[in-house]
């Protein structure tokens, strides 16, 4: 059950996190710095890719 209980945090921390980069990039101006959130997106989750507007 620990396992488990480890999995499903590292899940919940994931998400909390995913939520605020995509925050982020919503709000960045320019491009370097949208460029730099991409690339954190990326590491935690490597097949996402950003919705087309």
């Amino acid at each position: 059950m620990v396992e488990r209980r480890i999995e499903l945090d590292r899940r919940y921390q994931k998400k909390k996190k995913m939520t605020k980069l995509k925050a982020k990039l919503a709000m960045a101006k320019d491009n370097r710095e949208k460029e730099i959130i991409v690339n954190k997106i990326k590491v935690i989750s490597p097949w996402w890719t950003e919705p087309t507007k």
